[in-house]
């Protein structure tokens, strides 16, 4: 079985462990309504995506 020699240090274990941290949504403002929504994502209230009608408006 393998085992480590040395004991981690706690800056090499935090330098490790820097991307695991949460981050944080990015909200843009919609164009056609003004609303907060998320990049990259269909607005499910219109259903448009980049200009286009993806799917039908719900109500």
């Amino acid at each position: 079985m393998a085992v480590p020699k040395r004991k981690t240090s706690q800056s090499k274990k935090g330098m490790r462990r820097s991307h695991d941290g949460l981050k944080q949504v990015n909200w843009v403002e919609d164009a056609h309504t003004g609303e907060p929504k998320r990049r990259h994502h269909i607005d499910l209230k219109t259903g448009m995506y980049k200009g286009r009608q993806v799917l039908e408006e719900r109500e």
